[in-house]
């Protein structure tokens, strides 16, 4: 079938950035439109986008560099700059292979991937929609160090075990975290401190999420719920440090940062301790280059997206109807439109990314009770499922959720609530196969 397709298609000609021609059969999604790659293998987040040019397949290869530049301290002739106090030494140290990072923290060989954002609920910001600092941690706590620096403290995660049932009676466990946090002054942190745990996303398709169009988020988002289907979806509002001025967000776990720019200069001085063109020396001075900056984000910008699998499937089929029928396209929106960008390749664009890149109320299961930027305790971004069935191939033993608590999809899943709940209701309802299917049809992603 797909054959006599593709073979129909090269008999009329191209059918541009859209997906089908008229008077021919529905065409496969292209996850990322033109930049998807027909890869599932485990280097499947590792792909340049295809349509590049060769100017920016240079670029993105410069940039592959970049991104696994291992640090260490100042001087030296190689990529310097790390520390003196860090998490981890190289953006592929988190991103592992592109993907998402290990729930790991501490001075095993992983070093620290699941970060610790800390912060105080009254006191003085950074700047206006910031955080306030937590007096000896800052706001990400920095548990590695170079030889002879103290590190700012030491963490230690414990799992702890809820039972619960579906409405078969099938018995499942959700864990959730609790993080130990010990200053190296000897000190007490706060009573009231508050601690937000994040695992490194993937890094692929987010040139895509960048360049679809501000007024696209803003026509979906429904911040008083107008239309009563209980989805009140949000955009982030966060501080843009080159515009001195507040920006919508769009990415991390709480669209905490309005640009791919801003988020790896943020990870660059935060992560690694390195300071860098947007985050400065008292003196003025930065140890990245900016041209390595550049080439990092444009790594990021320019990667393929892989295209979904097994798309004639029943039960894959069966899957995708079920996650439409219980409502989890109201928020995962399947399909979204890119506008203009400086990386013509990414530009308008038919995406497929299952996000609305907004904010909603995920209950009190999943709260971190930290605010950041305008987003509440409880609200969390729709993070992209694109991608999603490769992320065993990618990292085996992979985990799920902003903090990495999720072993399997199903546990995600079961750790939906606020605006999410009637869906996590609808799929504790179902039958073993029902709920087999939609989880395959996730896999198909």
């Amino acid at each position: 079938m797909r054959r006599t397709w593709w073979m129909a298609i090269l008999a009329l000609g191209t059918v541009g950035c859209g997906e089908t021609a008229p008077g021919l059969p529905s065409a496969p999604p292209r996850a990322g439109g033109d930049t998807t790659i027909d890869n599932r293998t485990s280097l499947a987040f590792a792909q340049p986008a295809p349509n590049l040019s060769a100017e920016h397949d240079a670029l993105h290869r410069a940039g592959d560099a970049a991104f696994a530049a291992v640090f260490v301290p100042a001087p030296s002739r190689v990529n310097p700059g790390l520390g003196p106090v860090f998490n981890n030494t190289s953006c592929n140290g988190c991103h592992l292979r592109n993907g998402r990072g290990m729930p790991v923290m501490g001075p095993g060989p992983q070093r620290t991937q699941l970060l610790v954002r800390v912060s105080l609920p009254q006191g003085v910001p950074e700047h206006p929609l910031g955080a306030v600092p937590v007096p000896g941690l800052g706001l990400q706590v920095q548990d590695q160090s170079n030889y002879g620096v103290l590190p700012e403290a030491s963490v230690t995660l414990e799992w702890v075990e809820s039972p619960g049932r579906y409405v078969d009676g099938t018995a499942y466990s959700l864990r959730s975290p609790r993080v130990h946090i010990h200053p190296s002054d000897g000190s007490t942190p706060p009573p009231d401190m508050l601690v937000s745990l994040r695992l490194p996303p993937p890094v692929f398709g987010l040139g895509l999420l960048e360049a679809v169009p501000l007024s696209t988020l803003q026509a979906l988002a429904d911040p008083d719920d107008r239309d009563g289907d209980g989805i009140s979806g949000r955009m982030n509002d966060v501080w843009d440090v080159a515009l001195r001025a507040p920006a919508p967000g769009r990415f991390g776990w709480k669209a905490n940062s309005p640009d791919l720019f801003q988020q790896s200069a943020e990870a660059y001085v935060n992560d690694m301790g390195i300071t860098n063109p947007l985050f400065l020396e008292p003196d003025g001075t930065h140890e990245l280059s900016r041209e390595l900056l550049d080439a990092a984000v444009f790594y990021s910008q320019s990667l393929g997206v892989p295209a979904r699998a097994s798309l004639e499937d029943a039960e894959v089929l069966r899957g995708e109807a079920r996650f439409r029928s219980l409502g989890c396209g109201q928020c995962h929106r399947e399909t979204l439109e890119t506008g203009a960008h400086p990386v013509a390749e990414v530009s308008h664009q038919r995406i497929h990314p299952y996000s609305d890149l907004l904010l909603h109320d995920m209950g009190e299961g999943l709260a971190d009770g930290r605010p950041d930027g305008a987003a509440t305790g409880t609200e969390w971004r729709t993070p992209p499922l694109w991608g999603l069935g490769l992320t065993q191939t990618v990292l085996p033993y992979a985990s799920y959720l902003h903090d990495g608590r999720a072993r399997t999809l199903e546990e995600a899943i079961l750790w939906h609530g606020g605006e999410a709940e009637l869906a996590r209701e609808g799929f504790r309802g179902l039958g073993a196969s029902e709920r087999a299917e939609l989880v395959k049809f996730l896999g198909s992603l």
